[in-house]
């Protein structure tokens, strides 16, 4: 099977500023706003470089989805940046009423989202972030899986013409996909080929899928693993070419099971091809403080759940 390399361990929430730095090179139209979190949203390098085109609005994040709202109607490209709680549950109302019903080029990028938040614990750990965004209509939804795929993507949704949810993390994690990938919205990325099971993955779940599939390629099982970088909209016919092999599939996010990937793959499947799925996901329940690594495993977010779900989906063939 093909195998990936990490070439070091890189956090997610750099991808996304070392992209945005690129940005403010390259597209003179591209603004940033920031609520109090410049440091741990990585946006050091564009304000520095562009303090004309960077805004620090305070902890106050609704008027920042305002302000961005606003900047668009003249011609500019905002992205706000803060952490995915305070990006979607905070902001839920601007963010309906200001962006997505007029379908403003808003691009919210939100850092620190999911368990592996760790220490800072329930409160700030959100895990319906992606429900929240992917049922917003017009809304395009991105979880990224690593630094460079991250730094692809913001430079990607800069384009785009319309709202963007792009979601990322803290920590640090492999860094396995290409340096100077071209990123391409809704386009599921195949990883590896396999005969025996489907596993898409998302976000920082997408190398433990592939850590799984080494795992059961020593069991003597084919596993065909796929980046689902783009939550809305889902690459179907990816999904579909896949299960139409393999018969059964195993989804895997940092998200609540309910309102995430797993339930936009389920809907796919009822509706065009039913077939046999397991959940990797949190289980209706908020986190709790811990190292992520300690988080991952007691939700059931690694590579040997995986692997576990894979060879009970299997039976269900």
């Amino acid at each position: 099977m093909k195998t990936y390399t990490n070439t070091g361990n890189k956090d997610t929430r750099s991808g996304f500023g070392a992209g945005l730095a690129e940005l403010g090179k390259t597209n003179e139209n591209v603004v940033a706003l920031c609520a109090d979190l410049i440091g741990s949203l990585k946006m050091d390098e564009f304000k520095t470089n562009h303090p004309e085109r960077f805004f620090q609005v305070g902890i106050a994040e609704a008027n920042m989805i305002g302000l961005a709202a606003g900047m668009t109607i003249g011609g500019k490209i905002p992205f706000t940046g803060t952490f995915a709680n305070f990006s979607t549950g905070r902001v839920y109302d601007q963010i309906r009423q200001s962006v997505a019903y007029s379908g403003k080029n808003v691009k919210i990028c939100a850092s620190h989202a999911g368990l592996t938040l760790g220490e800072d614990g329930a409160t700030h750990q959100i895990l319906e972030d992606i429900g929240l965004m992917k049922m917003l209509p017009g809304m395009t939804v991105i979880n990224t899986c690593d630094f460079n795929q991250t730094k692809a993507a913001t430079i990607a949704i800069a384009k785009h013409q319309g709202p963007v949810y792009l979601r990322f993390g803290r920590p640090k994690v492999a860094n396995f996909t290409p340096e100077n990938q071209t990123f391409e919205i809704g386009k599921a990325v195949q990883l590896t080929e396999g005969n025996d099971v489907t596993i898409v993955a998302t976000g920082h779940l997408v190398w433990e899928a592939l850590e799984a599939a080494k795992q059961l390629n020593d069991k003597g099982i084919s596993a065909e693993v796929i980046n689902i970088h783009t939550i809305k909209p889902l690459d179907t016919d990816a999904i579909l070419n896949s299960v139409k092999k393999t018969r059964c599939i195993v989804t895997a996010e940092e998200h609540n099971y309910l309102g995430g990937l797993g339930e936009s793959v389920a809907r796919v499947l009822s509706q065009q091809h039913p077939t046999p799925q397991e959940f990797i996901a949190t289980n209706d329940t908020f986190g709790e403080s811990g190292t992520p690594a300690q988080l991952m495993a007691k939700y059931g977010l690694n590579a040997d759940a995986i692997v576990k779900a894979t060879e009970k989906v299997l039976t269900r063939k």
